[in-house]
């Protein structure tokens, strides 16, 4: 799995430019499923057919994209101005290096500053350098899109990449078809666009589909680092089962499901209250008449920075708790 989490994350796939990394994705799971589809949107959805009288129609959701920088004007000298596509951070861009979708890479500056040089700066102090000499040998144009570009590092246990956020979870919805081998359930693996801008392709995902349950599977912060979060979510500790988050509210029959399934399987989990961030199980929610979801979160430092961190134990732990929620009656 970590090979395959190796490939994921070092693709390229901002916020609607998600075609790379959904190929990737496609090539993996295009004999696992009855039948893979894309949508209007360019949600990628692999369906298993019902197998029992008795069972659910469940959307399963991971999102492709990751977030990137937008150029919004390239100046005579040839550096790109840029903005956030998603929600990054200026403290953690300068001096980062970012790919686009024709392969071109850049560095993020900063604008020289004589006031006050402790100052967080804004994004729009910063600028993009391809090594142009000027606008004329510059090949960007506006509206390209770059997403940072870092290779996985492998510490054993814990794993640093970029845009783990949410490749993590695309592996595991992955992984999980792949050993899927008896449900009584129907089960839409759907792996979902524009997530970091607003969960959109889920919530029309979830329209078409019509399921009668939902689970999102993406990444949560911790309270585990130094004067960190007062949160009792850490790495190594398993899958963490949200609660709620500021978008969504999880069903709690759904919770408590998934708590009694991982107690059948004697498998470690947390419980998850995330103050700040939602899922894609917030648009599932509102779709059509509404829908009863769930999420399960993959802990993980440094969430939207090129240096996201995650504990392998939990990734693998994941794959195993949602094998038990799907090969199983589903009763709410």
């Amino acid at each position: 799995m970590k090979a395959l989490l190796k490939t994921l994350c070092e693709a390229y796939g901002p916020s609607g430019s998600e075609g790379p990394v959904r190929e990737l994705v496609r090539a993996e799971i295009r004999k696992l499923a009855d039948y893979v589809t894309v949508d209007p949107l360019g949600n990628l959805i692999a369906v298993v057919k019902k197998q029992g009288k008795s069972g659910k129609k469940v959307m399963l959701a991971a999102h492709l994209d990751e977030i990137g920088l937008v150029v919004t004007h390239v100046d005579a000298q040839g550096f790109a101005r840029v903005q956030a596509s998603g929600g990054v951070s200026p403290l953690t861009c300068v001096g980062s290096r970012v790919r686009f979708a024709n392969g071109r890479v850049g560095v993020v500056g900063l604008d020289a500053r004589r006031d006050d040089m402790g100052k967080i700066p804004a994004l729009s102090e910063m600028f993009v350098d391809v090594g142009a000499a000027d606008r004329a040998s510059n090949p960007l144009q506006v509206g390209d899109v770059a997403g940072f570009t870092r290779p996985l590092e492998d510490l054993g246990q814990r794993l640093i990449a970029k845009s783990l956020d949410d490749r993590v979870g695309v592996a595991i919805l992955i992984e999980t078809l792949r050993a899927l081998k008896r449900t009584p359930h129907e089960v839409a693996f759907v792996f979902s666009v524009q997530e970091e801008i607003g969960t959109r392709g889920a919530g029309v995902a979830a329209f078409g589909l019509d399921s009668e349950l939902g689970l999102a599977v993406d990444v949560t912060r911790t309270g585990d680092t130094p004067n960190g979060l007062k949160m009792e979510v850490a790495l190594g500790g398993g899958p963490a089962i949200k609660v709620r988050d500021s978008g969504m509210l999880a069903d709690p029959r759904i919770k408590d499901l998934l708590l009694l399934r991982a107690r059948e399987a004697k498998l470690p989990t947390q419980l998850e209250v995330l103050e700040g961030g939602t899922t894609d199980a917030a648009a599932m929610q509102l779709a059509r008449g509404g829908l009863p979801v769930g999420c399960v979160s993959i802990p993980t430092r440094y969430i939207h920075t090129p240096s996201e961190m995650v504990d392998y134990g939990d990734v693998q732990q994941c794959v195993t708790l949602l094998l038990e929620f799907l090969q199983k009656p589903i009763e709410l």
